[in-house]
């Protein structure tokens, strides 16, 4: 479908751009505020025991328009509670392990790694209602949270605390290997991998009040968010996709790391092309908390 195919829809597109890590360190925090000033950013996902928490917390506190929601963390990152109190699940530093499929095993099997990790969700929900700031949504780093064993806690989490949606992970496998074909095989393994997920997760959450987007965008482009391929996916969209979210990974400097985060996605984001092509296309940039669902419905 071409930019100006994508004019012919029932209802205008609402888009939510959102970046991921915010929190983790300072140059992803200065990239945020940057996309979301100067750019077409309106969300971030904040990972409340990062080490530079407290000056994205800043940050937002002086940015009100900037929709902040809650990067879940439990598998490579820091956690709130600490390695005494997760000794199951963390490592000595306090850390989770970069392992998501060992850790989901644990997760899945022990009953004392799973109570462990109910404890954290709810320490790092509770760190961000701290905060003060409204809680937009909810997500999970490496989207750990749609894990069979995690998600229960987290959607239970979710909706205690308030938040008005959460990321449900459903990108375009064909889209995207039509801009780019390379590590077909990856992305086709990740595709049947949460593909399954993502049927288990919205069947699981068929009865919550929380707003999910009908597309997700970013999972086969990780680390790669371009000008070039926001264009490509923009005029791209089906028409029958009411909500898209696209996520990425900005920041002011390469971490050395390839899914990102990286200069290339904060580029992206900050683009007059892409702000261009979304005011073509007529589509709205909202954030999670401008949907509104009924308890049972689609977004």
């Amino acid at each position: 479908m071409s930019g100006r195919g994508a004019q012919m829809r029932p209802v205008p597109l609402a888009l939510i751009f959102t970046a991921d890590d915010f929190g983790r360190d300072e140059a992803i925090n200065r990239a945020v505020l940057s996309a979301h000033r100067d750019g077409v950013l309106t969300s971030a996902s904040l990972m409340v025991a990062g080490a530079a928490c407290e000056h994205a917390v800043d940050l937002a506190r002086r940015t009100p328009t900037l929709a902040v929601g809650l990067h879940v963390v439990t598998v490579d990152g820091p956690s709130v509670l600490g390695h005494a109190a997760l000794p199951h699940i963390t490592d000595a530093a306090g850390r989770f392990p970069a392992d998501p499929y060992g850790l989901g095993i644990r997760y899945q099997f022990s009953a004392v790694a799973r109570a462990e990790l109910a404890r954290e969700m709810e320490a790092q929900f509770e760190r961000f209602a701290a905060t003060g700031l409204p809680l937009a949504h909810a997500d999970g780093h490496y989207h750990m949270h749609m894990h069979p064993a995690v998600f229960p806690i987290f959607l239970r989490l979710a909706e205690t605390f308030g938040a008005p949606g959460f990321r449900l992970p459903n990108d375009d496998l064909r889209l995207t290997l039509g801009y780019d074909a390379s590590r077909r095989p990856l992305k086709t393994l990740w595709h049947l991998y949460y593909a399954a997920l993502r049927r288990w997760g919205k069947a699981r959450a068929a009865a919550s009040p929380l707003a999910h987007a009908d597309r997700v965008y970013g999972l086969y482009q990780t680390g790669h968010l371009s000008e070039p391929y926001l264009l490509y996916l923009l005029g791209r969209i089906p028409p029958h996709v009411r909500v898209a979210e696209i996520y990425g990974h900005p920041s002011e400097r390469d971490l050395g790391e390839p899914g990102g985060p990286n200069p290339g996605d904060l580029a992206a984001l900050l683009s007059p092309r892409v702000r261009e092509r979304v005011q073509q296309m007529g589509a709205r940039l909202i954030s999670y908390r401008d949907l509104v669902v009924k308890r049972g419905g689609a977004p």
